[in-house]
């Protein structure tokens, strides 16, 4: 329960960058990829997840330069199947098109390989 409230107040303060990223992720879809934001995993709260193909996005600030605290947060996030993209602030703020390029390029490796459309293939004869 308070691993949920910790996340709605993140919610209601994002940083700009978070606020950017946020803004791109909804408005492209990502090809109809679903992401959700300040999201309770476990012990922690991640900045952005797309449980569908277990990705989380980070987006950070100076705080993160080289921290033994995110290290051992990512491990325990990819021990539970997760890949974890970072991004300085930065990054998002100046180049936000090749951010989005990284994370659409990741979604769509990590994504099963789509099933034949329905119809497609080999027909039996009539």
């Amino acid at each position: 329960m308070q691993q949920l409230k910790f996340a709605k107040s993140l919610r209601k303060n994002m940083t700009e960058a978070e606020h950017r990223l946020w803004r791109q992720l909804r408005a492209h879809r990502l090809l109809g990829e679903k992401f959700r934001r300040q999201q309770p995993l476990g012990p922690y709260v991640v900045d952005f997840v797309h449980f569908g193909v277990r990705l989380i996005v980070e987006a950070d600030g100076g705080q993160h330069n080289q921290s033994e605290r995110d290290a051992k947060r990512d491990a325990w996030l990819e021990s539970q199947g997760f890949k974890v993209l970072r991004f300085w602030n930065n990054e998002i703020m100046g180049n936000g098109d090749a951010v989005l390029e990284v994370i659409l390029a990741t979604v769509s490796a990590l994504s099963p390989s789509p099933s034949p459309v329905k119809g497609e293939g080999s027909k039996s004869s009539q």
